[in-house]
C-alpha cells in the first residue's frame, strides 16, 4: 500500500480521479426528527484505504448503515462512481459493487465457512469457484477450513468469513465497521494485516475503526468525525501528528488501546 506523504494526497489526487464512493453532506438517523449525521462529506479513490475514527456517538458506524441502505439519509447524496445510489437497498448496492462487514452477527453460525461464501453469491452463483479461490487465495486457512462451522469459529477467524463472504460478489468498495472490536492486541492485529491484504488486491476501503492509533498507522487518509460532521480530514500521518486531533481525539480514543 502506498504510504502518502503529508499534504500530497488531497485536492491533486481528487481532480484527476473520479471518487469510487463519495458521500456530500448526507443528514439522517433512525429515528423521525433525530438526526446522527448532520452533513457529513467523505470520499473515497479508487485503491484507497480509508479510516472514519471519532468519539462515541459521532456517528462513525451511521455513516456506513447510510451508505449501505440501512439508515435514512433526510437529505445529501451518496455517489458511486458517479451514480447516485442514495437510499437502495442493501442487496441492490451489492449487485452494484457495494461490500459491507457489520461489527456483530456477521457470519450464519450454522453453515460451513464454505456456505458461508455460497451466501455471499446468493445474486451471482455461477461464478462461485473464480470468487472462492480468489477469497481463499486472500485467506488460505478459509480453503484448508472450508467444511467447519462458522459457529465454531473464534471472533478474529469469523471476521475473516465475514471479509470473506463479502468479497465473493467483486465490490468496488467495502465497508468494515469496528473490524477489530473485541479481539485481543494479537487478533486485532491480525484483522489490519488482512484489511491491508484485501486493499493491496485492488479492494477500496471504508473502515469505522475505534482502535484510533492503529487505523491511523495503515490508512491512505481518515476522518474524523464529531456530531455527524467530518471536523478533521487529512493523510493518515498528518492526523497523527496533529496537535489538536491527538489532544481531542488520540488522548481519549487510544487512551486504552495501546500504541
Amino acid at each position: 500500500m502506498s504510504d502518502p506523504t503529508p499534504g500530497a494526497a488531497g485536492a491533486a489526487v481528487a481532480d484527476t480521479r473520479q471518487a469510487v464512493l463519495r458521500t456530500d453532506d448526507i443528514v439522517g438517523g433512525y429515528l423521525p426528527g433525530v438526526n446522527i449525521l448532520n452533513g457529513c462529506t467523505i470520499e473515497a479513490f479508487p485503491g484507497e484505504l480509508i479510516g472514519i475514527i471519532g468519539p462515541n456517538g459521532a456517528g462513525k458506524s451511521t455513516v456506513l448503515k447510510a451508505i449501505f441502505g440501512q439508515v435514512q439519509v433526510r437529505s445529501g447524496t451518496i455517489h458511486l462512481k458517479g451514480e447516485d445510489i442514495t437510499g437502495l437497498k442493501a442487496n441492490k448496492l451489492v449487485a452494484k459493487g457495494v461490500g459491507m462487514v457489520p461489527q456483530n452477527n456477521n457470519v450464519f453460525p450454522t453453515l460451513t465457512i464454505e456456505e458461508n461464501l455460497e451466501m455471499g453469491l446468493f445474486q451471482k452463483p455461477s461464478i462461485f469457484a473464480e470468487r472462492f479461490d480468489f477469497v481463499t487465495t486472500l485467506f488460505p486457512e478459509l480453503g484448508k477450513r472450508r467444511k467447519q462451522r462458522a459457529g465454531s469459529l473464534s471472533g478474529g477467524e469469523r471476521q475473516m468469513v465475514a471479509m470473506g463472504r463479502a468479497l465473493m460478489m467483486e465490490p468496488s468498495v467495502l465497508l468494515l465497521d469496528e473490524p477489530s472490536a473485541g479481539l485481543s492486541p494479537v487478533r486485532q492485529d491480525e484483522t489490519f494485516l488482512r484489511v491491508h491484504q484485501i486493499n493491496r488486491a485492488g479492494v477500496s476501503v471504508i473502515m469505522v475503526e475505534q482502535n484510533a492509533r492503529r487505523c491511523l498507522q495503515i490508512c491512505d487518509r481518515a476522518y474524523v468525525l464529531d456530531q455527524g460532521k467530518d471536523a478533521y480530514t487529512g493523510t493518515g500521518r498528518e492526523l497523527l501528528n496533529d496537535p489538536k486531533v491527538i489532544e481531542l481525539y488520540l488522548g481519549t480514543l487510544a487512551a486504552d488501546q495501546g500504541h
